[in-house]
């Protein structure tokens, strides 16, 4: 087997299979309807159990904040090619298992198999499953939630430190505020996490 074959066959996903998320922190990305990769495998491997196959290493669930609850499921995916079975490829799926609403706290009794079809996910884009919309889009819901997290401000505490510091090299509170209005055209509070760093790096040197 070439070493771009499979990526090659399974890269695309039709349009079919492809649905535009709107809202939420994935927002503009593009879900990609699980049983299409399930079809991909059958089509390229064979049927489950007889051409490629998983197995479940681990289930867990993971206090979180706000007394919400998230499932994971650690997985093993084989491939055959040939009368040989691949090397483990493994993947990580998670889903809410406790969640917070807006009527309140909501419980969840799919959140093992949805964590189950994410892990699956996981490891079939080790494959090359849907490399194009991954790659197209040149992000993931990872980067997604870190620029979410950068475009928020810092926090409080974050602020009193800078102030702290720049009181231990003699800067006053408003010379330190006029100095980053004029450098970020904005007021510290509104500073990103790298905006911010950059600034106490600054300070104490």
């Amino acid at each position: 087997m070439e070493n771009m074959e499979i990526y090659e066959k399974v890269r695309n996903v039709p349009l079919e299979a492809q649905k535009p998320i709107k809202g939420g922190r994935l927002s503009g990305m593009t879900d990609i309807n699980p049983m299409w990769r399930i079809k991909t495998l059958t089509e390229q491997f064979g049927v489950c159990g007889v051409g490629w196959k998983y197995e479940i290493t681990e289930k867990r669930l993971e206090q979180g904040g706000n007394n919400e609850i998230a499932a994971f499921v650690d997985i093993n995916l084989y491939i055959k090619n040939g009368d040989t079975w691949s090397e483990p490829i493994p993947g990580t799926g998670g889903s809410g298992f406790v969640t917070k609403e807006k009527g309140g706290l909501y419980t969840s009794d799919e959140c093992f198999k949805m964590a189950l079809t994410d892990a699956i996910s996981v490891s079939c884009k080790m494959l090359g499953f849907g490399a194009d919309i991954y790659w197209q889009k040149d992000r993931t819901k990872y980067s997604d939630a870190d620029k979410k997290n950068n475009s928020q401000g810092i926090s409080e505490a974050q602020v009193k430190r800078a102030f702290a510091i720049a009181r231990t090299k003699g800067y006053k509170p408003e010379a330190l505020r006029k100095s980053v209005v004029n450098e970020y055209k904005k007021s510290i509070e509104k500073l990103t996490r790298e905006e911010y760093d950059k600034l106490c790096e600054k300070l104490e040197n």
